[in-house]
C-alpha cells in the first residue's frame, strides 16, 4: 500500500443522535405528508366511484385514508429508531513510529 494514500473518510468521534430540534423537524413533514395525502385519497374514491362506477375499488381507496391520521400521530410521536450505522473508528497504523527496534544506550 503507497504511504501517500490517506483515507479520507470522517472519525466517528461520538454515538450522538440528531438533534431534538432536528427530530421533531422531521417527524412534522412525516406527519404533513400523510396528512396531505389524506385529502387526494378521498377525492381519488370518489372520481373512482363517479366516473368508473367501481364501488369496491372507491372503497379499498377509502378504507387506505381512513387510518392515515390515527397512523400519523402515532409516527410524529414516536421517537426515530436508533442508526446501525458504519462505523468508522479511529485504528492505530500498523506502521507507527515506535514499531520499530531502538538502540538503547546505557550510562555509567
Amino acid at each position: 500500500m503507497d504511504s501517500s494514500h490517506r483515507d479520507d473518510t470522517p472519525v466517528l468521534i461520538t454515538e450522538a443522535q440528531p438533534s431534538l430540534d432536528d427530530q421533531q423537524a422531521m417527524r412534522r413533514r412525516r406527519y404533513a405528508i400523510m396528512m396531505a395525502s389524506r385529502v387526494p385519497c378521498l377525492v381519488a374514491a370518489a372520481v373512482v366511484f363517479q366516473v368508473w362506477q367501481l364501488w369496491w375499488l372507491s372503497l379499498v381507496i377509502l378504507a387506505i385514508s381512513i387510518p392515515l391520521p390515527w397512523m400519523a400521530v402515532l409516527i410524529a410521536n414516536d421517537r426515530p429508531a436508533r442508526k446501525r450505522e458504519k462505523v468508522h473508528w479511529f485504528r492505530r497504523s500498523h506502521r507507527a513510529l515506535e514499531a520499530r527496534n531502538h538502540q538503547v544506550i546505557e550510562g555509567a
